[in-house]
C-alpha cells in the first residue's frame, strides 16, 4: 500500500473524546497514530459523527479542530484543521467539563 501522507504518523494509544453540537455531544474515541497534520480514531460506530468536530486529546488537555478525511465502520481518519488549543484557555469556557470526563 503506498503511503499518501506527507507526514509519517507515529503510533500511539490514547484516550479522546470526538467534541460536536458546541461541547454538547461527546463520544468517547481511542486516539491510535497520530502526526501534526492527522490522527486515525477507534469508536464504536461511526454513525452520527459529522464531517468536522473537536478532537479531544485528554492526557495533554488540547483540543484539535478536525475534518473527516476517511471513514470505516468502527474508524476515522481525521486531518487537523488548525493549531491546536488548550482546554485550559478562556476562549473554551465551553469545553471545560471535559476536563472532569
Amino acid at each position: 500500500m503506498d503511503e499518501k501522507r506527507k507526514v509519517a504518523r507515529r503510533r500511539v494509544l490514547k484516550e479522546g473524546k470526538i467534541v460536536f453540537a458546541d461541547a454538547m455531544r461527546v463520544i468517547d474515541c481511542t486516539i491510535r497514530d497520530m502526526s501534526v497534520e492527522g490522527a486515525r480514531l477507534l469508536i464504536a460506530n461511526t454513525i452520527g459523527i459529522p464531517d468536522t468536530f473537536n478532537l479531544y486529546e485528554k492526557s495533554t488537555g488540547l483540543l484539535y479542530p478536525t475534518c473527516v478525511v476517511w471513514r470505516q465502520s468502527n474508524a476515522l481518519g481525521v486531518r487537523f484543521e488548525g493549531p491546536a488549543t488548550s482546554i485550559h484557555d478562556a476562549t473554551n469556557k465551553r469545553f471545560a467539563r471535559l476536563k472532569f470526563a
